[in-house]
């Protein structure tokens, strides 16, 4: 059983809504051994390994639905038992789970698409892996199946190694406790690093927390708050109760200031924390001077402070508000007349709930010094059986971290207490904080009972809270989530996804520029690059989920507008979980025949992911029956159809309906861009008056804008924002690179677009035919290496009878064809088409064959260039004939410039002449 290929979908995705994990399976030999093959003492090995197998519900959804499928007529596959083994494995972990699917593939025996659940990406694979070797270890000795694990392998000692690992890489109780109360406010939320850097909202609305410490937390607050000696001076200048206390530096001012204090006393690092290196109710100098060596270990300040009489209490505060408080008490054993104190604190570590540091609600029991301490002290030892009911301390403090247990007070803490406690936080400056106060009843006024504040926590600990030993958990989260976002705050910005086979990156760039011109700082991912505020951050195609969590992480964003393709899609899904709007522009032949994406009906699929989880609008092209079948899997609260049919019936009776359309409707004066919504029909603009369609000539673009201006009016904006932006957008090189670009500053026009198959070149060639052109039409002509070759054919047979003379050319990456095979290609389809010989040459490289088209256009003549590398290519239709060297970086043009030499002006500098997107501009001048 060999996994061929895994895809980690990192949101949603063609499977789920969530993220999945997609294996490959070839199961080779054993798909002719289901599970009723394996016979039942295979099952029952499984279910004795897994027993939470029983529970699964499988197809059944119901308790043991699993094992029936296991005994049902063969039972079921390998593959399928994979599935639920992986699922298994990450909720023994503590990683919960539930989803799984398992497909055979059409066509190929043996093959199966395995998709499971998993909340960490390493945690699933390493279930995967762990699921694998498990199956092949219960095999029967007569399977002869590669990678079976050694026979001395122990399945126990590997669980247990993964649940550690899992545990390694999950949340920490407090920051859990945060995501939660953010996932019940609907609030998303991004992991920034592989601990407890956690991003709340997105863009420009994000509030971020380390742990239990927030982005507000001041620094100076943290840094007083670690300084005890400062924090005593200020609560004690407030009247606050605290102890006395003195810093000293070496041990025999330990022994000095404890007599000065007076025994007993407490020893403690100045910056400690934890409890770490904490020793209290010192009654003697010798033991302040063993304590001192022990917090020596964790700083060079070193605390000596009065041994205040009463119970440890933790009170937390958030907001300005005491939100719960519990009564800890430290580690301890307690004795049953039978087991020693050893035995005890193993049996107590047997405790589920207890895990090492933070990573479940109760920490596990150790010993160390301190333990051996307090053991010396009453005359214990490790081997010391206590008495039934006796409890045993092994730690003086009683933070949980060190293996204390927790008891809720919340309820009965007395008025005068919470107020002291909001009184500390607030004098320290903390958002949020921990108040460690010493009492015997904290349902006693402080002012009657006595008792004193030992310490101020900044990032204190949830999980005392959350999951208290004893007493009622506390919501202590919620009023964090509430403190960052204050109900009816927005938490997202508005989200526009983007998809389609042509004219996703022009529609993208229409809308974003609509949303600049209306007063947003727009995100914005293209097969270009990623763009905040209209600028390049990061070029290369940038369509994945990657770049799509670069535009929420970035905190100057309000309005994402992603484009989101095919291959990101397919690879690892989309980058977030939902979005406000969606558009599918169209579906035509591209990349079929790539990663198991064979028919336009699949590619459609993959498509409609994003429709699916838009929640105010999804946009659909009703001209493509493709997309117009995505309107029955949209959950989104409005369906908008744009047209370039006027007389559209489906379209029609969804307007009659009260539902709302974009339309191209025909007039005197041209084609006029109509809006349908409920009973309002609103002309919105005539298609000439947008630069970007060449006077209404090109139609492709026509459509790219009604798309643009459906997203933006379904995101709020008005009419007039989306009449203004759309006639401020053009399809220079400076705002649409690539798309559709026109140059008429040679005695030739040169068109440049990026169009890459067939319906992309469809719709240019359409465009070129609108054109009066007095002279000739020429094409530099191109298609991707993986395509397949009907689809490179079909390119060219598009092109056919168009130009007067063809320029054939391969891309710079061939990708895994011959060095001039597609240009080849393309010239034999020509030749078939009826293309006279003389009218074709074959030049693979695209910079040659580009000079080559320039160099024999003449004036009167069109020239269509279909570039690969846009920019490089721009650069040599501007400089053409210019004597300019052209590469990928900015370029230098000789210059002489003569100047008159008089008395009064001399010329002692150079002026250099620099290229940039836009054209020509001179970039320094020196002259006096």
């Amino acid at each position: 059983m060999k996994v061929v290929s895994t895809n980690v979908y990192v949101g949603p995705n063609a499977f789920a809504h969530f993220r999945v994990i997609r294996h490959i399976l070839d199961l080779g030999v054993l798909e002719d051994w289901p599970s009723m093959k394996l016979g039942e003492s295979y099952i029952q090995a499984l279910l004795e390994a897994l027993p939470g197998l029983r529970e699964h519900g499988c197809s059944y959804k119901e308790p043991g639905g699993f094992i029936k499928r296991l005994h049902e007529d063969e039972g079921t596959w390998m593959g399928h038992i994979m599935e639920h083994v992986a699922i298994e494995l990450q909720n023994v972990a503590g990683s919960p789970v539930t989803y799984g699917r398992t497909r055979s593939i059409e066509g190929e025996p043996g093959i199966y698409n395995m998709v499971f659940e998993y909340k960490d990406e390493a945690v699933g694979l390493e279930s995967s892996k762990l699921a694998k070797k498990l199956l092949l270890s219960l095999l029967p000795a007569n399977i002869e199946v590669e990678d079976r694990p050694e026979p001395d392998w122990e399945f126990g000692e590997e669980r247990d190694r993964f649940i550690r690992y899992a545990q390694s890489r999950a949340l920490g109780p407090s920051t859990a406790s945060l995501v939660a109360a953010a996932e019940e406010r609907n609030i998303p939320w991004i992991r920034l690093n592989r601990h407890s850097l956690i991003q709340f909202g997105h863009g420009k609305y994000q509030q971020r927390i380390q742990a239990t410490t927030t982005n507000r937390t001041g620094n100076i607050a943290v840094e007083l708050a670690g300084d005890k000696e400062e924090t005593n001076e200020i609560l004690r200048d407030l009247g606050l109760p605290v102890p006395e206390q003195r810093i000293v530096r070496d041990e025999s001012s330990a022994v000095r200031a404890a007599k000065h204090i007076g025994f007993p006393v407490v020893l403690k690092p100045l910056a400690g924390n934890h409890g770490r290196g904490v020793s209290i109710n010192l009654k003697t100098a010798e033991e302040v001077e063993v304590a001192y060596q022990k917090a020596r270990e964790h700083g060079r300040s070193i605390i000596v402070e009065t041994y205040i009489e009463g119970f440890d209490h933790r009170l937390l505060v958030v907001d300005g508000e005491l939100v719960a408080a519990a009564k800890r008490e430290p580690g301890h054993v307690v004795g049953d007349g039978k087991h020693t104190i050893g035995e005890l604190v193993d049996i107590v570590n047997e405790d589920p709930r207890r895990g090492v540091g933070h990573e479940k609600v109760l920490t596990r029991l150790e010993f160390d010094h301190q333990a051996e301490r307090l053991l010396k002290k009453i005359g214990y030892d490790q081997d010391t059986v206590p008495e039934e009911g006796e409890k045993v301390y092994l730690r003086s403090t009683a933070n949980l971290s060190t293996g204390g247990t927790a008891l809720d007070v919340t309820d009965v803490i007395h008025p005068d207490n919470r107020e002291m406690a909001i009184r500390a936080i607030n004098a320290i400056g903390l958002d949020i904080g921990g108040v460690d106060f010493l009492t015997n009843d904290i349902s006693l006024s402080y002012r009657e009972a006595g008792g004193g504040i030992c310490e101020v926590n900044a990032g204190p600990g949830f999980r005392m809270h959350v999951a208290p030993s004893e007493g009622t958990p506390r919501d202590v989260a919620g009023p964090v989530i509430d403190m960052l976002f204050p109900p009816g705050s927005p938490t997202r910005v508005p989200i526009a996804a983007i998809t389609g086979t042509n004219g996703k990156t022009t529609t993208s760039r229409m809308l974003a520029h609509i949303l600049k011109m209306t007063g947003y700082t727009v995100g914005m991912t293209s097969t270009d690059g990623v763009y905040i505020d209209g600028k390049l951050t990061v070029s290369g195609d940038m369509t994945g989920p990657k770049s799509s969590q670069m535009i929420l992480r970035d905190p100057s964003v309000d309005a994402a507008v992603l484009e989101v393709a095919r291959g990101g899609m397919l690879r690892s899904g989309l980058g977030f979980r939902r979005c406000n709007v969606a558009a599918c522009l169209n579906v035509a032949a591209d990349h079929l025949g790539v990663k198991g994406i064979d028919t336009l009906e699949q590619l459609a699929e993959i498509k409609r992911v994003p429709i699916e989880i838009a929640r105010d609008a999804a946009v659909l092209n009703a001209d493509d029956p493709l997309c117009l079948q995505m309107a029955d899997y949209t959950e989104a609260e409005r369906l908008c159809y744009v047209t370039m049919n006027p007389s559209h019936a489906l379209v029609k009776q969804h307007i009659r309906a009260g539902g709302e359309a974009f339309v191209l409707e025909q007039a005197l004066n041209g084609h006029m861009i109509a809006i349908y919504d409920g009973e309002a029909h609103t002309p919105l603009l005539w298609t000439h008056l947008i630069p970007a369609t060449i006077e209404g000539r090109a139609m492709h673009n026509v459509q790219n804008a009604m798309f643009a201006a459906a997203l933006a009016y379904n995101m709020g904006i008005s009419i007039e924002d989306i009449r203004h932006g759309l006639r401020t957008f053009d399809s220079t090189f400076f705002q649409a690179p690539g798309r559709m670009n026109i140059y008429d500053e040679h005695p030739f026009k040169v068109i440049l677009d990026y169009a890459h198959n067939a319906a992309a070149v469809s719709a240019i060639c359409d465009l070129v035919d609108r054109f009066d052109v007095e002279g000739r039409k020429v094409i530099v002509l191109a298609a991707p290496g993986d395509r397949r070759d009907e689809d490179i054919r079909k390119i060219a047979e598009i092109a056919s009878g168009h130009f007067d003379y063809y320029i054939c050319r391969r891309d710079d990456n061939p990708r895994g064809r011959g060095p001039d095979e597609v240009p080849i290609m393309l010239k034999d389809r020509l030749l078939e088409a009826g293309i006279h010989s003389d009218a074709i040459e074959v030049i693979p490289d695209e910079q040659e064959a580009n000079v080559r088209a320039l160099e024999i256009a003449e004036s009167g003549d069109l020239l269509l260039v279909l570039g690969d590398n846009v920019k490089r290519t721009w650069k040599q239709i501007i400089y053409f004939n210019s004597g300019a060297h052209v590469d990928d970086t900015t370029t230098k043009l000789p210059v002489h410039i003569e100047l008159p030499q008089t008395e009064d002006f001399t010329f002692d500098s150079s002026v250099e002449i620099i290229s940039d997107e836009r054209g020509v501009r001179i970039a320094r001048e020196e002259a006096d």
